[in-house]
């Protein structure tokens, strides 16, 4: 949950890439998944933490677990700190449907990068 003395911190074309947290005297930064990038740093190590670490992850896959027999791929379709929700890889293909899973904000554990033992999509078992 963001709290009241979080503060956002935004990339130089006004794209929101975290937040900045007071850590007793110091900062942590914390990305848009609620992930802590940075702790206790001072102001400018938590601002260019945030600018290296950027959102292209969250266009990456990522795997889910917990909703079928093993790891489905899913894409991210929205973020905020109220809750992320993913849907099952379509590989660009608007046209389909996809499954749509709604997931509490910050990151939960199910929700995870792909391992090199996990399916690509484009293998079948």
């Amino acid at each position: 949950m963001i709290e009241d003395d979080w503060t956002v911190h935004r990339r130089e074309d006004g794209e929101a890439v975290g937040w900045i947290r007071p850590d007793g005297d110091a900062w942590t930064a914390v990305d848009l998944l609620g992930r802590e990038v940075a702790a206790s740093v001072d102001w400018l190590e938590a601002e260019a933490a945030l600018d290296e670490r950027g959102i292209r992850y969250l266009a990456d896959p990522w795997m889910l677990e917990g909703e079928a027999v093993g790891p489905l791929r899913v894409r991210m379709v929205e973020v905020t700190p109220e809750r992320i929700v993913v849907k099952l890889e379509d590989f660009g293909d608007v046209r389909r449907p996809g499954r749509r899973f709604e997931l509490p904000w910050p990151l939960p554990e199910r929700l995870r990068a792909p391992r090199d033992d996990d399916p690509d999509g484009f293998t079948f078992g």
